[in-house]
C-alpha cells in the first residue's frame, strides 16, 4: 500500500467544521491492504478520514496505519480497547505512536482504565481523541437485557450512564447511534464528539444494524461525525456515493 496511495488531500489538515468532509469517515472493512487502497484511490478527495477497524488491523497490521497517515488522510483507530487498565494505556499509547487522529475504547470498562486511556493518549500526542463507545448499534433492547442490563432500563438509559462516566474521566468524544445524539447533546452539552456509525443513505441495506439513520438525521441529531461503509465502498462509484452523503450531510 506504501507506494501506490494518492498524494495528500488538499486541505486535510483544516481544522474548519464547515467542510462537510470533516464530517465523514469511510469504513475500510476489507481483509487486505491492496483493497483499502482501491476505495482510498476510487474515493480521492471527497473524504479525508478513514476508519481502520479490527478485520483490516488483524490482517495488515500498524504498517497499513502508517502508509495511510503518511499520505495525509485521517485515521480513525477503531480497535475498541477494553482490558485491565495497565494493558489498555500501553495499547493506545502505541496506537498514538502511528499519528492516529481518533481511537476507541469500551466505556464499560470503567473509570480507572477510561482515565488511564486518556493519560497515555495525551502523554504521546495531546491532540489524539478518545472516543468511548457506549452501546453498538447491533444492539437492541432484547440484546441489553440477554448480557444483564434491567429491564426497566432502555438502550438510552445506558447510553448515557457510560456517556456520563466517558466524559467524566476526559474522553474527548462518544460512539453512539444517532437515535440517543440528540438527547446526548441536550444532557451534556456541545463540547464533545459524537461519531455515529449505523448510517446509511435512504433506501440502502440495514447490514447487520439494528439502529440506523440517514446521514442528515444523523447530522440533524448532534452527531460530529458520521461512520459509513459498504453504501461507499461497494457502490460502483465510491467518489459519487461519497458526494452523495456530503451532500445529505450539507442539507
Amino acid at each position: 500500500m506504501q507506494a501506490t496511495l494518492p498524494h495528500p488531500i488538499p486541505g486535510s489538515e483544516a481544522s474548519s467544521g464547515s467542510d462537510p468532509r470533516q464530517k465523514l469517515i469511510v469504513a475500510l472493512d476489507v481483509s487486505t491492504a491492496a483493497a483499502a487502497q482501491k476505495i482510498v484511490t476510487a474515493v480521492g478527495d471527497s473524504a479525508f478520514t478513514y476508519k481502520v477497524g479490527m478485520q483490516l488491523y488483524t490482517a495488515e497490521g500498524p504498517r497499513l496505519v502508517r502508509d495511510l497517515v503518511a499520505s495525509g488522510r485521517q485515521v480513525f483507530l477503531d480497535l475498541k480497547y477494553h482490558d485491565i487498565p495497565n494493558t489498555v494505556a500501553s495499547a493506545v499509547r502505541e496506537a498514538a505512536k502511528l499519528g492516529v487522529s481518533m481511537l476507541t475504547v469500551h466505556a464499560s470498562g470503567g473509570s480507572k482504565m477510561l482515565r488511564r486511556a486518556v493519560e497515555a493518549a495525551g502523554s504521546v500526542n495531546s491532540s489524539l481523541t478518545v472516543l468511548a463507545v457506549t452501546v453498538l448499534t447491533s444492539f437492541d433492547q432484547n440484546d441489553l437485557h440477554e448480557i444483564g442490563i434491567r429491564e426497566d432500563e432502555t438502550v438510552l438509559d445506558e447510553v448515557r450512564r457510560l456517556a456520563k462516566i466517558a466524559l467524566n474521566c476526559g474522553c474527548q468524544g462518544i460512539v453512539a447511534s444517532a437515535h440517543e445524539a440528540s438527547a446526548l447533546r441536550a444532557e451534556f452539552g456541545s463540547k464533545f464528539y459524537v461519531v455515529t456509525p449505523g448510517v446509511r443513505p435512504a433506501g440502502a441495506d440495514h447490514g447487520d444494524q439494528a439502529r440506523v439513520v440517514t446521514p442528515a438525521q444523523a447530522i440533524a441529531a448532534g452527531a460530529s461525525h458520521i461512520v459509513v461503509g459498504r453504501p461507499i465502498t461497494e457502490a460502483s462509484d465510491p467518489a459519487a456515493a461519497a458526494e452523495a452523503i456530503l451532500k445529505q450531510i450539507g442539507q
